[in-house]
């Protein structure tokens, strides 16, 4: 089984969402039988790489007096799952060279770690994951090697398979994140409780 997941770095949601599918999957018969694809989607390509203002200050402008209730309802649901998602500390920043360094990490079969690795830099150590040097140092954190990882981000590798993300994104109408796609099938929302993911994955395993 093939599990395609459509996250970005700079989201909570694919954080709780990575731990939530983790689990389920680990809850199936066969866990080794799934495969799982990390598919970059931007939230804010447009974003440079000098960070602004918090995502909870970000989340003031969107959401108004209902900001500080909707913070602390992630944060509650990061905390359940283990995480600590500091959004009044994290500030988002342009995410296009994590995601070269994702699919950098999908050839060493690093990718999940690598993942993990950026979604704990920004969410709860604040890190500015478009910063080079961080990207370097969270690269070689995840058992890549220090010397390809300076090549990529000197270069242009993988800047063709981040924008193919976006066009498959787009084949497959994902208009948030994080999503999945399961099989080839249409896209389902990558937040859901265990069971539910579960008993996702279980059905694409039905005999048709």
């Amino acid at each position: 089984m093939k599990v395609e997941i459509y996250a970005d770095v700079l989201c909570p949601w694919c954080y709780i969402g990575k731990r939530r599918l983790a689990a389920a999957v680990a809850e199936l018969a066969d866990p080794g039988g799934v495969e799982i694809v990390w598919r970059g989607y931007e939230l804010s390509p447009d974003a440079g790489r000098v960070p602004g203002p918090t995502a909870a200050e970000s989340m003031t402008e969107w959401w108004g007096e209902q900001a500080p209730a909707r913070v602390a309802h992630i944060r509650a649901l990061g905390a359940a799952e283990g995480l600590e998602l500091n959004l009044h500390l994290a500030r988002p920043v342009n995410t296009f060279d994590a995601h070269r360094l994702c699919h950098l990490a999908a050839e060493h079969e690093l990718a999940g770690p690598m993942m993990e690795r950026l979604l704990r830099a920004y969410h709860t150590e604040a890190l500015n994951v478009a910063d080079h040097d961080v990207l370097l140092r969270l690269g070689v954190e995840a058992g890549l090697d220090a010397d390809r990882v300076r090549a990529v981000l000197a270069g242009d590798d993988h800047a063709g398979r981040v924008r193919d993300d976006r066009r498959r994104a787009a084949a497959h109408r994902v208009s948030g994140v994080p999503s999945l796609v399961i099989d080839g099938g249409p896209a389902v929302p990558g937040v859901q409780p265990v069971a539910d993911l579960r008993r996702l994955l279980e059905a694409a395993t039905e005999p048709v």
